[in-house]
């Protein structure tokens, strides 16, 4: 009789740490994680499912995953409390686990985020994003992409062509979100194959391959300035790369665009936005949110000339 359990692998930990920590069971379990955070602990609590153990069983599992949160631990992030849950589970309760937690999303009237297994009808010219959690970063949930699905909504004009970039696209919630509510063109990226594969499935789910572009680069390869600049850029990448990169990233951004910085924690947001005002950008709204802040910046209009820093 075949085996119709699956292995529950989750690794409760910090929000400062959350990413790595998905970096990591992805690397283990060639698979992307998902990533939840209770309103009770507030600890993020990233998941992954294997179909069989490996060589070892689940000892072997958590030997792997104890000496890869110590490496994270070493590089200066609070993993705490870094506990670590392996669990069998049957596939039909695997299946219907997710149900309870993600619940529909609504970002004003303009905007619905669903799972496929939500019956909820939208408002009168609500645009309708269908996206199922498990697969990779981005439903909705984590308020970094939140605020960005907030100034999309907020910064879109009827009836004028606004073109959007989604740089670190994740699950590609944005872009498509984006083209839903009117954005054109629409272009997003992100440096891991698993993300743009996972983008990709979810734009063509929501019926808008043909009207996204995702695709796979390195922010740090790509030129200096782009071959056209965009109304509204996202951003939902660390501290370090907005910094490093952040010449790339203006030189992208068109005079009188927005630019929305997510994926900052709270402590290196000064420093990001010292950065980028110095470069030309106003702050025009920012939101903390636990040990996340994001802000969005505006481009003087009289601004004619791209930053070239």
């Amino acid at each position: 009789m075949k085996d119709s359990a699956l292995w529950q692998i989750s690794i409760t930990t910090s929000r400062e740490a959350e990413e790595a920590v998905a970096a990591l069971l992805e690397k283990l379990f060639e698979h992307a994680p998902s990533v939840y955070t209770p309103e009770a602990s507030r600890k993020p609590l990233v998941t992954v499912y294997a179909s069989k153990a490996r060589r070892g069983g689940v000892r072997a599992w958590r030997t792997a995953l104890g000496q890869g949160l110590q490496e994270i631990a070493q590089v200066g992030l609070d993993i705490r409390p870094a506990k670590i849950t392996v669990t069998r589970v049957a596939r039909q309760d695997w299946a219907e686990s997710w149900k309870k937690y993600f619940k529909p999303i609504e970002i004003g009237n303009a905007l619905l985020i669903r799972p496929s297994w939500s019956q909820r009808r939208p408002r009168k010219r609500q645009a309708v994003v269908i996206l199922d959690p498990g697969l990779s970063f981005g439903t909705g949930q984590h308020p970094t992409t939140s605020f960005c699905l907030e100034h999309l909504v907020t910064f879109r004009q009827r009836g004028c062509r606004q073109s959007f970039l989604d740089i670190g696209t994740g699950s590609g919630i944005l872009a498509i979100a984006a083209a839903k509510l009117g954005y054109e063109p629409v272009k997003a990226f992100d440096v891991d194959p698993v993300a743009v594969r996972v983008a990709k499935a979810n734009a063509k789910r929501n019926r808008l391959l043909q009207r996204v572009s995702i695709t796979r680069h390195d922010l740090s390869r790509l030129p200096r300035r782009g071959s056209r600049p965009y109304d509204l850029i996202c951003a939902n990448l660390i501290a370090t790369v907005l910094l490093q990169e952040s010449g790339r990233i203006l030189n992208r951004l068109r005079p009188g665009g927005r630019l929305v910085l997510a994926g900052i924690l709270s402590r290196e947001f000064s420093e990001v936005r010292r950065a980028y005002e110095a470069a030309g950008l106003k702050l025009v709204a920012n939101k903390i949110q636990g040990e996340w802040q994001s802000g969005a910046f505006e481009r003087k209009v009289q601004k004619s000339q791209f930053h070239s820093a």
